[in-house]
Order: structure tokens, then C-alpha cells, then sequence
């Protein structure tokens, strides 16, 4: 798992001045902004924030496909596109975005600043494609704050500690959001997107699953690491590290969303299980000849998210996203060990606080995929959750059984 580290200024850590407005951080994704009518929405929603007495800091993805669009322009050019010039190339989108809704707020009669990753001091390391941030410098953002203007940030990017622009991979634009409202002390960070919130289950698949109204940051943790697309995992590890409370909530919507926040007492004792997610694909690998140490840190060093991981003798089996397969069988390659993979299966995970003070969930589990006729060639648990790896073909299946067994109507 892959999580953001940087250190915080002094003026960041500090607490607030008495009287001071609430300050909040308002991440909108591409659906949000995908055309010039969404975008100028987004606008009228920043504006609606500020007149309510808030400071605004919005981080804005680029509109609609434009990333994967210059994903596919670059592939027409280069079949192997230089890493560095590709991140020069996508960041490009959310600039677009942010000095499009600076106009708009401008015409709306306020004042706002565009920034890209660098301007709004976003530092990262070196990799690029997959950077992590390592050190926030919001002197800009401090001072367009204190001069009354509404600040937009472009997602998804930084500049690295060699000055060159990169980006921040999968989820990036929420990373971005989260890691910046740690570093600035705001009060919330609002995750807008095309869903009212975190359901039960994936809607398209259980059409009476339910909007939950709180989780903890380790129910979303393992449910966004197990396929919950709302909000990228690595944004919600920043977020329980700095204790910054999330709500996932939608842009065309005024109903409230999903809170995340810290975990307490009521929370435990409020549900057994929050709800089920899923993966449709992801790859899983059978190792030996090698070390848990020795695979694992050549894994890191090529910035695969190692997702499972069982060792049963000299046998380690792991998955991965399919996305990384790329990098990790080059790995696996350049270590010299043998290996089989699959990229027949899916994940499908019960997610649940209760689950540590409730006995028979696992049984009631499994009982459940054995009477749906649905094989679980790998299974892994933790606290709050369990994971059971099953054929692609029987994803759907086993998530609208579990969600009927476990009552999440």
C-alpha cells in the first residue's frame, strides 16, 4: 500500500486563530467538470461555499476523458512513451481546468486564483507515473486566502525534488485533495463525485443497496483498497494519518453524503457489516525461490500496490492490480524466480467494524458462496474484513448473495 508522507510547517500545525473562518478543501472528479455547463455548476458551487464564510481551496481534475485521451495521443506517437515527458503531458488536463473555473469564477464576480501542482507547493519524489508526495509549501495558497480569493489547485500532480513535473497515478487528484487538507488544518475535506456518497454495494449490481451515512477511515480503508472507486485508498491513508475528516458526497446533489472520520465507540457497536465491494479483475501470483524480503522490496522499488499476500511454506502468493501486471512480471523476471499467474479472478470483500466483536461471520460467509455454488481458490482476512478471491465470471453473483445474506438492504 502505497501512503503520502511529508512534513508539516509551522504556521500548518499550529491552532487556529480564535474567530478564524472554517476552511474547507472541495475536490471535484471529471465527471464533475466534464463540460463547460458542469464546470460553470462547479463554479457556482465554490462561490456558494465562500459566501457561507468559508476560506476555499478546490482541487479540480481534468475534464470528462481528457486524461486517457492524451494517454491514447501519446501511444499514437511512442509506443513506450518516455515516463518523464508523458507526466509532462497528462498534468496538462487539470491546468486546463483550473484556469477555466478561475474565468468562471471571475464572471460569477470573485476572485480566484489557478494553480498548478508546483505553484501550490505539492513536492514529490522522483518516480514518475506513480509519485508520492513528500513535502507540502502552501506559502501561495496561504497568501490568495488571505487575500479573500477562492484557490484552485490542479490535481494529480507535483514537482518532484529535481524540479521536474509528475503525477501522482491512479486516484491522484483525491491524494492531492486529502495530503492538502492535512497540510493546511481544514475542517473538512469534501470528495465530490457523479454517487451521493459510499453504498452498501455497487448500486449496478444491488439496486436496493443503501447509502451509508459514516465510516470509520479503516472501513474505508479496506473498502476502497477492495474496489470501492469513490475514493482512491491512498487518499484515505493520508486522511487517517492527519485525522482529516472526509465527506464523499455528489456534485449535483445538495443531500449530504458519506462521512469518514475517526472510529469510536458508537461506531463499533452501530453496524456488523457496512457493506460488500468488489474487483472484477485482479492478478494473482504464485512465487518461489526467492525470500518474502527479497520479492517484496524489488516489488516496491517498481511501484506495484501488492494488494494479498500468503505464505504457505516456500510458496508466497500475492495479487496485484491489473494495471501493474507490466511492472510486476518484469520484476518477477529480473529476480529469476518461478512463477505462475491468473487473471481469471475477482475479489469480493465484506467490510465491517462489527466484524471484531461479532463471532460467525467468516461461517456465515462462506456458507453463503457454498450454497451459491461459488468456489474461493484464495481467501484472505483482517479485523474488519474478508476477502475472497472468486472467478470473474461469479463477482456479480457472490456480491448480490452476500449483500441478501448479511440484510443490507
Amino acid at each position: 500500500m502505497t501512503t503520502t508522507d511529508y512534513e508539516a510547517s509551522a504556521r500548518e500545525t499550529a491552532e487556529p486563530e480564535p474567530g478564524r473562518a472554517s476552511l474547507v478543501v472541495m475536490k471535484f472528479g471529471g465527471t464533475s467538470v466534464s463540460d463547460p455547463e458542469r464546470l460553470k455548476a462547479v463554479a457556482r458551487r465554490l462561490v456558494t461555499a465562500r459566501q457561507a464564510g468559508n476560506r476555499v481551496v478546490a482541487v479540480l481534475s481534468a475534464m470528462g476523458d481528457t486524461t486517457d485521451e492524451l494517454i491514447e495521443l501519446a501511444r499514437r506517437v511512442s509506443p513506450h512513451p518516455k515516463p518523464r515527458a508523458m507526466d509532462m503531458l497528462i498534468s496538462v488536463g487539470e491546468r486546463i481546468s483550473g484556469a477555466l473555473a478561475e474565468m468562471a469564477l471571475h464572471d460569477l464576480g470573485h476572485e480566484a486564483v489557478s494553480l498548478t501542482g508546483s505553484q501550490a507547493g505539492i513536492v514529490t519524489d522522483t518516480v514518475h507515473g506513480k509519485a508520492k508526495i513528500v513535502d507540502i509549501r502552501p506559502k501561495r495558497i496561504h497568501e490568495a486566502l488571505d487575500e479573500g480569493k477562492i484557490v484552485l489547485v490542479a490535481g494529480f500532480q507535483g514537482v518532484s525534488t529535481s524540479f521536474d513535473i509528475t503525477t501522482l497515478g491512479r486516484g491522484g487528484s483525491d491524494t492531492t485533495a486529502v495530503a492538502l487538507a492535512a497540510a493546511l488544518g481544514a475542517d473538512v475535506c469534501e470528495i465530490y463525485t457523479d454517487v451521493e456518497g459510499v453504498f452498501t454495494a455497487d448500486p449496478r449490481i444491488v439496486p436496493e443497496a443503501r447509502k451509508l451515512d459514516l465510516l470509520s477511515f479503516d472501513e474505508m480503508l479496506e473498502m476502497a483498497s477492495s474496489g470501492a472507486r469513490v475514493i482512491a485508498t491512498r487518499a484515505v491513508e493520508v486522511a487517517r494519518i492527519h485525522n482529516v475528516t472526509l465527506q464523499v458526497r455528489s456534485t449535483f446533489s445538495d443531500r449530504e453524503g458519506t462521512w469518514i472520520r475517526e472510529e469510536d465507540e458508537s461506531m463499533v457497536e452501530r453496524a456488523l457489516i457496512s457493506g460488500v465491494v468488489h474487483q472484477r479483475e485482479e492478478t494473482v501470483y504464485r512465487v518461489s525461490g526467492t525470500t518474502p524480503a527479497r520479492l517484496f522490496g524489488a516489488l516496491a522499488d517498481a511501484s506495484v500496490n501488492v494488494d494479498t499476500i500468503v505464505q504457505t511454506g516456500d510458496e508466497i502468493v500475492f495479487s496485484a492490480p491489473v494495471e501493474d501486471r507490466d511492472d510486476a512480471e518484469a520484476t518477477l523476471a529480473a529476480l529469476g524466480v518461478e512463477y505462475t499467474s491468473r487473471d481469471d479472478l475477482g475479489k469480493v470483500s465484506l467490510v465491517g467494524a462489527g466484524m471484531k466483536s461479532h463471532p460467525g461471520v467468516a461461517a456465515k460467509t462462506f456458507a453463503t458462496l457454498d450454497s451459491a455454488g461459488i468456489a474461493t481458490p484464495l481467501v484472505t482476512t483482517s479485523p474488519i474484513k474478508i476477502a475472497c478471491h472468486v472467478a470473474s465470471t461469479d463477482v456479480d453473483r457472490a456480491v448480490q448473495a452476500l449483500h441478501k445474506a448479511f440484510d443490507l438492504a
